[in-house]
């Protein structure tokens, strides 16, 4: 052990020219041994000793060559010091034994012996096992000036092409497996009702570090082992981050543009026509046709090839008929268009039909997405007495209108479908007038405030809808105005009554306003959720019935230990099924 006053000396000692290199391995031994404290106290001196070590590091590794020497002091340093080491050329690649016997591979220690071209390929060696996101710190941490914003900063040599042609080929390697094989685990992301594709699909590491390249697209998308990969990221990402980079742009200008400079220009598209006309096969993801569990992949698929479409419009003409025929497998392969059977296909048959309606030239499968959107239950709208804060902001405003209210919780999502319907022209007429009976009145409504529909969808619409909007609205009143009402608890039990609605706020704002009245009753708390009463709002309102309930018997206690223990997809009960089965607890199991 050293005494740790006399880090400093070694240190002095360590950066003198005049220190022979008899004395380095014992300069060595004492940087590199743990501090004498008083009464095996250690307070400062591990922090002088690696500060000390620290700065003498480069001139004793510039001087230290028996491996065994340089070994201990590479396992000394820390990855920061190991990538400067690096880049100064005093690690080199010979080291990197000695290194990575304790230390992984960083994207800091790729870069700097990168710097150096006789030992690029020393670091791309380093890049397998890496993860994808260190794989994209190699490239976005090439240029160490890249957030200095200093316009007399000398730029930064450009990467070496065999180092990012290695990041790419290591970040792209896991989608192109992926896509070969359709056993691949990862695909049972897919197979899940609540998840879409695999996260390899994503706005991740490998589509960043391609974004940084699109002078080599057109090349990529033909390559032998990549090309598939490359071309899925290009039709799912390209476009969605040209578009918000475009934003970005445009925010920033508005800040500083004083006057108006006349309409903007359309802006280029991220994907040239030949280029669009090159990633054709990945289009309408292939590799998905033959996965199980059809029912589900088939819906995913269809909605993948969809979002394409929408942030590459150009689609629809240079690959109408691909895309009519996948559209059409989906369907048929997943039974798409089956009446739903629970809620969970009842809330995916709104998208199912907003595919349809976009992808399809199908006039069955169109006419049956409409009968689709009729089975669904129409929406309850609520309508809030609004705080005083916000009155002030609706004054004046339609932001309180019927109308504007069934857009608020997107209860207008089956309607938004059905007017997309009726504007494919292959879509029957009929089939969208047949469903308008089926819709909500403000549905109805809705339909004449849009100005880009079919004329004739306007005219059947206006013949249903309703003369006073308000009338089709559950408007939920304020304590004071259900005073002036001859039975308030009635009407509060018509809150409740009313059609469960796809919209979940809407739901809450119910609940809410029956737990907020002073005129609830039990039988109101009752045929509330029980999480809502237990967890979301103050638990003053469940308490006396709780105690009245369990009073001094521990077994109900534990009854409601026990039916309080359930998980986020545990089936969700009332509170009234909560007090019964507290009230008559089930008998313990035997064995």
């Amino acid at each position: 052990m050293v005494n740790a006053g006399t880090y400093w000396l070694w240190r002095q000692l360590a950066v003198s020219d005049a220190l022979p290199d008899e004395a380095l391995p014992t300069v060595i031994e004492a940087l590199c041994s743990t501090s004498l404290a008083p009464y095996r106290v250690d307070g400062r001196g591990e922090e002088r000793r690696t500060k000390a070590l620290a700065d003498a590091l480069p001139a004793l590794l510039s001087r230290v060559t028996r491996p065994g020497l340089r070994r201990q002091l590479l396992q000394q340093a820390d990855d920061k010091q190991l990538a400067e080491l690096a880049d100064q050329g005093v690690v080199v690649a010979g080291d990197l034994p000695a290194i990575l016997r304790t230390h992984r591979p960083t994207p800091g220690l790729v870069i700097g012996l990168a710097r150096h071209p006789h030992q690029v390929d020393a670091a791309i060696g380093l890049l397998s096992g890496m993860h994808d996101t260190d794989l994209e710190d190699v490239v976005t941490n090439w240029d160490p000036n890249r957030h200095l914003y200093q316009p007399d900063a000398e730029p930064a040599p450009p990467i070496p092409p065999a180092l990012f042609d290695a990041v790419l080929e290591h970040a792209l390697t896991p989608l192109a497996r992926l896509l070969e094989d359709p056993q691949h685990e990862e695909w049972q992301f897919a197979q899940r009702v609540d998840r879409g594709l695999p996260h390899e699909f994503g706005e991740g590491a490998p589509w960043r570090i391609l974004a940084t390249c699109p002078d080599r697209w057109h090349d990529l998308v033909e390559h032998p082992t990549l090309g598939t990969a490359v071309q899925h990221l290009l039709l799912d990402q390209a476009e969605v981050e040209a578009r918000r980079n475009r934003r970005m742009a445009s925010s920033s200008s508005n800040l500083t543009r004083d006057t108006d400079d006349g309409p903007a220009e359309q802006p280029e598209p991220a994907l040239d026509t030949a280029l669009l006309r090159a990633c054709l096969p990945a289009l309408c993801l292939p590799e998905m046709a033959r996965l199980p569990k059809p029912s589900v992949n088939a819906r995913h698929r269809l909605h993948h090839i969809a979002n394409r479409v929408r942030y590459n419009p150009r689609l629809t003409d240079i690959a109408a008929t691909q895309l009519q025929a996948a559209a059409d497998e989906c369907v048929r392969r997943g039974r798409l268009l089956s009446p739903p059977r629970n809620d969970d296909r009842k809330h995916r048959a709104i998208a199912i039909a907003e595919d349809l309606a976009l992808l399809s030239t199908n006039p069955g499968h169109l006419a049956k997405a409409c009968a689709l959107l009729a089975t669904l239950e129409q929406p309850t709208v609520v309508s809030t007495p609004p705080s005083p804060r916000l009155a002030r902001i609706t004054a004046g405003t339609d932001l309180l209108s019927p109308v504007r209210l069934l857009e608020h919780n997107y209860q207008h999502r089956r309607v938004a479908a059905l007017t997309a319907l009726a504007g494919n022209p292959h879509t029957p007429r009929t089939a969208v007038t047949d469903t308008l009976p089926a819709l909500h009145p403000l549905e109805l409504a809705w339909i004449g405030h849009q100005n880009d529909i079919p004329d004739w969808l306007h005219t059947a619409a206006a013949a249903l809808a309703p003369t006073d909007t308000n009338e089709a609205v559950l408007q939920l009143l304020t304590d004071d105005e259900l005073d002036r009402h001859p039975d308030p608890a009635a009407v509060l039990q018509s809150w409740l009554d009313a059609p469960e609605s796809e919209g979940f706020w809407s739901r809450r704002d119910v609940y809410r306003a029956v737990l907020d009245s002073r005129h609830h009753t039990l039988d109101h708390l009752r045929q509330l959720p029980a999480d809502e009463i237990l967890t979301r709002n103050e638990p003053h309102l469940a308490l006396p019935h709780l105690l009245a309930l369990c009073g001094t018997q521990p077994q109900r206690w534990k009854a409601l230990l026990k039916a309080l223990d359930y998980g986020p997809t545990d089936e969700k009960i009332t509170f009234g099924e909560l007090l019964d089965g507290i009230h008559d607890p089930a008998p313990a199991s035997t064995v």
